[in-house]
């Protein structure tokens, strides 16, 4: 009789992700150190063993099919999903050629913008998405060692309510935030003129990965501009807009500026001189084959107030802070809700279903803010919701109350109470006690006290919640309605597949 030989399922369900995990993070950890005690040359070494690590390119290729958000967009290839056998193709390519990849051309996906016109989307192959994933691995802890710690867009371990918190630090009334000014500072098409030679120069990486990501800035270029741009949709595109524009929160060391990823606000005190401080910015923006958008920068004082990031901020007149969900953001979240309410295509139940997420997860990221008044308690929208409900068949007023409360549950806010990231501190310094109960406290209700017995440790895989992975609630018994503490443990969004290997989207 033959050998069996097992499925290629098997062997992926098979791998010891675990252990993968621990792999990479070690060695990231270790690039982290040198680039910090200012040891490049080991640095590059580490980086090296990164892109030929087995685990470090088995983590890549589940990240970019398993976990990441757009990871059923296709690539110019048509490929919207990967088997088991074609991921393990992947990793036979990855092993080969990481230090020499060739990008595939880019798809091309319009997407509209707020001002009306439309900016492209260019989407890689799985594959390039699976390498720029694995040069992110070797990349992201050298360059952590370097970033600023006032800059929170797309870097590990940070949020923009890290940035919110920055804001109320800088403008509470102990800082005398009602007599300052603000520049709300926009650049112009960021990342399509982000100066390739900038990103060159600033990479702490070395040779093959350089030319890697030198020939994946090239296969995204606007022939009008070639030697400018990263191509957004890429995976390593928003930690290359970083490494350019890190250095610009310290140019100005006596003011304050707020950076998450392109978006920037810079605090003014009273005595400081805006226009030499937008001189100074656009230099560094110059030199980077940037500048400033000149219509859309501001210079706004506290007490009119300002948006930031989907929130308002303004210094009342009795010198106290004060955010709220923006205009456009609550604007935005009533659209979606409206959508779904107000579709023909499924009944009250399933609303009900469609709606919890979507403002749960809009009322976890403002739980920081005043949420006090009726128009950010969705009041008016569940009001609508609850007489769409009632028009149904056999859907009467208690039965549509009950439908309401799923479709909008309840998260609990405190103005102003969330934890900053210490200083420059990242992830891969190490120190798991920190990272895990900070990354702890961004959860509430039922997540929270099953970290809390759980030590701060995924409840399958032992590890601790160290990275950006999202935590999920994984109930034992499969009873979704048992919500009995004994029921519920706390586990890596990994994990959780892991455990219900045969839902859909693996």
């Amino acid at each position: 009789m033959g050998r069996h030989m097992p499925k290629h399922s098997d062997l992926w369900k098979g791998e010891s992700w675990k252990q993968h995990k621990k792999n990479l993070f070690r060695l990231q950890r270790r690039v982290y150190k040198a680039v910090q005690a200012g040891d490049l040359r080991k640095a590059r070494s580490l980086q090296k063993l990164i892109m030929k690590s087995r685990s470090a390119q088995l983590m890549a290729i589940r990240q970019v099919t398993q976990l990441n958000q757009g990871k059923r967009t296709a690539g110019v290839d048509g490929k919207s999903s990967l088997t088991y056998k074609e991921r393990f193709e992947v990793l036979k390519k990855l092993g080969s050629s990481a230090e020499n990849w060739t990008h595939q051309g880019l798809r091309e996906i319009p997407i509209a913008k707020k001002n009306g016109g439309t900016r492209m989307l260019k989407v890689p192959t799985i594959e390039d998405r699976a390498w720029q994933c694995l040069a992110k691995f070797a990349l992201e802890p050298a360059h952590e060692a370097t970033f600023s710690a006032f800059s929170y867009g797309f870097r590990t371990g940070r949020c923009a309510q890290d940035a919110q918190k920055m804001l109320f630090q800088n403008l509470n009334s102990n800082r005398n935030g009602i007599n300052k000014r603000v520049i709300e500072l926009d650049i112009k098409k960021c990342f399509d003129r982000i100066s390739h030679d900038s990103i060159m120069d600033r990479l702490l990486a070395p040779a093959g990965l350089k030319i890697g990501i030198f020939r994946c800035l090239k296969a995204g270029i606007n022939p009008e501009f070639p030697e400018q741009g990263t191509p957004q949709g890429g995976v390593v595109s928003p930690l290359l807009a970083n490494i350019a524009l890190n250095g610009i929160e310290e140019i100005n060391p006596k003011v304050r500026c707020i950076r998450y990823a392109d978006d920037m606000v810079i605090i003014l005190k009273p005595k400081d001189n805006a226009e030499k401080v937008l001189e100074k910015i656009k230099a560094f923006l110059t030199e980077r084959g940037m500048e400033i958008n000149e219509e859309k920068t501001k210079l706004t004082k506290t007490t009119n107030g300002f948006d930031f990031l989907g929130w308002n901020f303004r210094v009342q007149k009795n010198g106290k802070f004060r955010c709220i969900p923006s205009v456009e953001n609550h604007r935005n979240i009533r659209k979606k809700i409206k959508a779904v309410v107000n579709s023909s295509n499924y009944g009250a139940k399933i609303k009900a279903k469609k709606l919890a997420p979507i403002v749960r997860g809009w009322r976890n990221y403002h739980k920081s803010c005043d949420m006090s008044s009726s128009r950010d308690s969705l009041w008016f929208v569940k009001n609508t919701a609850h007489r769409k409900f009632r028009k149904e068949r056999k859907t009467n007023r208690y039965k549509a109350n009950e439908l309401c409360e799923k479709a909008f549950p309840t998260v609990g806010y405190e103005q102003n109470q969330h934890v900053n990231v210490k200083d420059t501190k990242s992830p891969y310094d190490g120190d798991m006690v920190y990272w895990s109960k900070r990354n702890s406290k961004l959860y509430n209700d039922a997540t929270s006290k099953a970290l809390k017995r759980q030590n701060h440790s995924c409840g399958h895989c032992g590890l601790k919640f160290v990275d950006d992975e999202r935590i999920h609630l994984h109930h034992i018994d499969g009873n979704h309605s048992n919500q009995r503490e004994d029921n519920l443990m706390a586990v890596h969004r990994s994990c959780h597949q892991q455990i219900h290997w045969s839902q859909k989207d693996i």
